[in-house]
């Protein structure tokens, strides 16, 4: 599986952190930067970044980090088909996935820590999205999409 990261810097030694978890995982990664913790930059950049390999499907997830986990989830659901989710333990992880469909993840590194992180990221790459009435959400998730980007 192909797995988009970016953050910012107060995001970058989770990320760090969770590249060479997915790599030893077997995953390939596609890291969007920042390459610095110390380096103050924007996290729009490079959640939308990741978010936009995601839409495109260059990378089949995403995951995105910052400080609190807020400033990457709006940035990454602002691109149409991203269905970003912050999450902050196991039980978020697995239902966001399972239950929204979350294709990008995201962590507030200055609330869970790394343990939690990996832990997450676990999580959502082990659920598996759920079908019945969340299929019937994910539609109107979708054309919610479609709205936005016919105007």
């Amino acid at each position: 599986m192909r797995v988009a990261l970016g953050s910012d810097h107060a995001g970058y030694d989770v990320k760090s952190l969770l590249a060479t978890t997915l790599a030893d995982w077997g995953h390939e990664v596609l890291d969007f930067g920042t390459d610095s913790s110390t380096t103050s930059v924007d996290y729009p950049d490079f959640a939308a970044a990741a978010a936009r390999a995601v839409a495109s499907g260059d990378a089949d997830l995403g995951v995105v980090v910052c400080g609190s986990g807020i400033g990457v989830s709006i940035a990454a659901n602002k691109i149409p088909g991203i269905r970003a989710a912050l999450v902050h333990d196991v039980t978020s992880a697995h239902l966001a996935r399972e239950h929204n469909h979350a294709n990008v993840l995201c962590l507030g590194a200055r609330l869970i820590g790394e343990s939690v992180a990996v832990e997450a990221l676990a999580a959502w790459l082990a659920a598996v999205p759920g079908e019945g009435r969340h299929l019937q959400r994910i539609a109107k998730l979708s054309a919610l999409d479609a709205a936005l980007t016919e105007r």
